[in-house]
């Protein structure tokens, strides 16, 4: 399998950092390039660079909100086919309806413990790489959230 290459859009620093040290635990390989707010992320994706596998969004960053971010991803062509799992600390349903009907693959309710961090990170990247390797699999909506 591929490395998966990923993109994290996310304001709090310690969160970015709790995630890179998660996802370093994971045996699937993985390059991760961060970003502190929507505008960086989207000058990204617009660069010369090669597209990500998947961006990772939060959905409360300043100066481009996640939802904003979402929305401008989806209007372009050219980005149809890199995933977002929209990576959030809250959960409410409506919102989250409403992040799927706007073009978002997954949605990773952010978790209060790193183990469980872990092992929603594993899942959201096995899936993945499933996704990348199976070009069968569409339009399938995952919620992927701590246990209650």
């Amino acid at each position: 399998m591929e490395k998966l290459t990923l993109y994290l859009a996310d304001d709090d620093a310690d969160d970015r950092e709790f995630f890179i040290e998660a996802l370093e635990e994971v045996p699937v390989l993985t390059e991760v390039r961060e970003f502190s707010n929507g505008v960086d992320l989207m000058d990204a994706l617009f660069s010369k660079e090669p597209l990500p596998d998947a961006v990772f969004l939060d959905l409360h960053m300043p100066l481009m909100d996640g939802f904003e971010c979402l929305t401008d991803i989806r209007s372009f062509p050219q980005f149809a086919k890199v995933k977002i799992i929209v990576y959030s600390t809250s959960y409410h349903e409506r919102e989250v309806n409403q992040l799927k009907e706007d073009g978002a693959d997954h949605y990773l309710q952010k978790p209060n413990s790193f183990q469980e961090l872990q092992s929603l990170l594993f899942q959201s990247v096995r899936i993945l790489e499933h996704e990348q390797s199976d070009t069968n699999i569409t339009g399938q909506f995952i919620l992927l959230a701590q246990p209650s």
